[in-house]
């Protein structure tokens, strides 16, 4: 038996921790386990023929939601035709049937069913008690959504985003291989690939941490080195010296500290990078 939690849930924010905790708080109560359904895919991708640059991976909405909110399940379903065609009345009676939901928890504004006719009103009149409806989540007379946070995100008001998120928004990956330039100039950054189908971080240096180590990231082409390549992530981690290459990094970003910018000659970025590396240390403490 579980109780579900319903959404898609981009960001895991403020939010979707009000429902992820109250389907957690139902499924101790009730002695069955916790569970939240998404989607693999944005639903807009289907609906509207367009790709939605999205918060996080799937992976990692998915140890979000385990690792923060307690979840012993993350059910995972395709957005494909056959389920934005399926009714409303079918979506309900597949999370009993085959899912096996003995409560359900969703937002106020979840739609879900052909054309969105299923909403939180028709689920509540539906199951009555065994569904939990869970109000807007304001912050500073602001609603928490994940088109906000996206915006925010874009436009570098990463403290803003940060809060709405209820922790510090994070990319992951492997660490690369680069033209090893950090290092010729006495300053080695780890480097990452942007992720796909996330959303790009307005291009600019950020105060962040690298599992754990206060570090200056530069998001972007790298203008006085590269001048035009394919964006980047790039961190110097401030008092790590060792080789992290090949290894799975996430570079939580902190504060936006400056735009991208090129220089005039490389003694100039380094004497910025060093200003940088001091104003995050600052920022540590």
């Amino acid at each position: 038996m579980n109780v579900i939690a319903l959404g898609f849930f981009d960001g895991v924010h403020l939010g979707h921790a009000a429902l992820l905790q109250k389907a957690r708080q139902e499924a101790d109560r009730l002695g069955c386990r916790a569970a939240a359904l998404t989607f693999e895919d944005h639903p807009d991708k289907v609906i509207f023929g367009r790709k939605t640059p999205l918060i996080n991976t799937l992976q990692e909405r998915e140890q979000l939601m385990r690792e923060r909110f307690g979840m012993d399940d993350v059910i995972v379903l395709p957005f494909d035709k056959d389920m934005m065609q399926m009714s409303w009345q079918a979506f309900a009676a597949m999370l009993e049937t085959r899912f096996d939901a003995v409560s359900v928890v969703c937002g106020h504004d979840f739609t879900f069913g052909y054309r969105g006719e299923g909403n939180a009103a028709r689920l509540k009149a539906l199951l009555g008690d065994r569904c939990h409806v869970i109000e807007p989540v304001e912050l500073d007379g602001e609603t928490v959504s994940s088109t906000r946070i996206r915006e925010l995100v874009q436009t570098g008001d990463i403290s803003r985003a940060n809060k709405m998120l209820g922790r510090s928004h994070f990319l992951t990956g492997t660490v690369i291989h680069g033209k090893h330039l950090g290092r010729k100039i006495g300053i080695p950054t780890a480097n990452l690939l942007l992720p796909q189908g996330v959303v790009v971080p307005r291009f600019g240096v950020y105060a962040s941490v690298v599992d754990g180590c206060p570090a200056v990231t530069n998001i972007g082409v790298r203008p006085t080195l590269d001048d035009g390549e394919a964006p980047t992530i790039e961190s110097r981690l401030l008092g790590f010296d060792g080789d992290l290459y090949g290894k799975t990094i996430r570079v939580e970003l902190l504060h936006y500290l400056r735009p991208e910018r090129k220089f005039s000659c490389v003694e100039e970025l380094k004497k910025q990078i060093m200003e940088d590396s001091e104003t995050t240390s600052r920022l540590m403490q």
